[in-house]
């Protein structure tokens, strides 16, 4: 391990996180792990608001295909299998998405490397999610903005479509639509089944810098059917919301005692007691912290390391004194690292 290149063994562990967490590896993930992706990029060229991915890349095309290669070295030596993936812009034209122009090395954007370990099955459903379209989206934005077609200036909570010019619904055909906003789950599921054209309404959140969703677009007779199907079952919903509280409750317990044990493993040193409130801090459903995110779900070695971090800042030094007597943030934690690197050392 010591005698391969750095960017190698870089590309070696992010696949190996990648594999762990979702059971494939995907050069676009890897490009994000690695930092020469941001997510908000990613997801913006699925929308179709950008050219060719590899435009948005701060390292030349060289550079990414040694990347590649080191991946399929690795790859090939844990017995992954290739799976060539459909990449379909969320957009009206389900235009095919552009990594770089050159079919060679979009193919290698393409391929995806799957787990061995799953079985046929498993890896039918994983290929027909990977190659299905996505949603068609539509973006609530935050400020105004004007039409690319009609010239029609639109206001922040008016809805467009997040092409490479923004659209208004009318241009898209799209303004017999009706809105329905996230919060009834088996109302938006089934009223987007029942309408023959929607679109997922997202509005970016600044502070996380992602995109959330804010609800459906539907057809109005659509809506009404869906109302009507919910009305009839309501008390079976009903019961089976509870019973999936007390299953997601347990889940959660079994869920935090597995990563305070994860973090005794990481850190022999931190009190068990500590361990625990670390865990039940993290992974508190809903909190949106690095807990319940993917990597720590499945446990993942740096999102436990971040998440006891995280207490350590809080807990252990002056980090939130500095922030309210107007420390900017990134030299308050500066000051403090020192600090919680002694904690990390005398808990490892």
């Amino acid at each position: 391990m010591a005698d391969q290149p750095k960017l190698q063994r870089r590309v070696d562990t992010a696949a190996e996180q990648a594999l762990r967490r979702v059971k494939y590896v995907a050069p676009v993930d890897l490009l994000v792990i690695l930092g020469w992706l941001p997510s908000v990029k990613v997801e913006a060229w699925r929308q179709g608001r950008l050219g060719p991915l590899a435009d948005e890349l701060p390292v030349d095309r060289d550079k990414v295909a040694t990347a590649f290669e080191y991946l399929l070295a690795w790859a090939t030596a844990h017995g992954l299998r290739p799976s060539e993936t459909t990449y379909t812009a969320a957009t009206r034209d389900r235009r095919a998405l552009v990594f770089t122009g050159d079919e060679a090395t979009d193919t290698l954007f393409r391929t995806h490397w799957i787990s061995a370990e799953l079985s046929d099955k498993q890896r039918e459903r994983l290929e027909a999610r990977q190659n299905k379209a996505p949603d068609l989206v539509v973006i609530s934005p935050s400020g105004e903005w004007t039409c690319a077609e009609c010239d029609t200036r639109g206001s922040a909570g008016e809805f467009l479509l997040p092409e490479q010019e923004p659209l208004c619904l009318t241009c898209a055909d799209f303004d017999h639509l009706v809105f329905l906003p996230a919060g009834n789950a088996a109302l938006s599921r089934r009223a987007k089944k029942e309408s023959s054209l929607s679109a997922l309404v997202m509005r970016f959140n600044k502070r996380r810098k992602r995109h959330e969703r804010q609800g459906i677009l539907v057809e109005q007779a659509a809506l009404e059917r869906a109302e009507e199907q919910c009305l009839a079952d309501e008390d079976v919903r009903a019961r089976r919301r509870e019973r999936d509280a007390e299953r997601r409750a347990l889940q959660d317990v079994e869920f935090q005692a597995a990563m305070a044990a994860e973090i005794l493993r990481l850190y022999p040193g931190c009190p068990a007691e500590r361990a625990q409130a670390i865990a039940e801090h993290a992974g508190t459903r809903g909190s949106g912290r690095v807990g319940r995110s993917a990597a720590g779900r499945a446990l993942d070695e740096e999102a436990v390391r971040l998440a006891v971090i995280a207490s350590v800042r809080h807990a252990d030094t002056d980090y939130d004194d500095l922030l309210m007597s107007g420390v900017p943030r990134a030299e308050a934690r500066d000051r403090i690292r020192d600090t919680i690197d002694k904690v990390l050392k005398s808990w490892a």
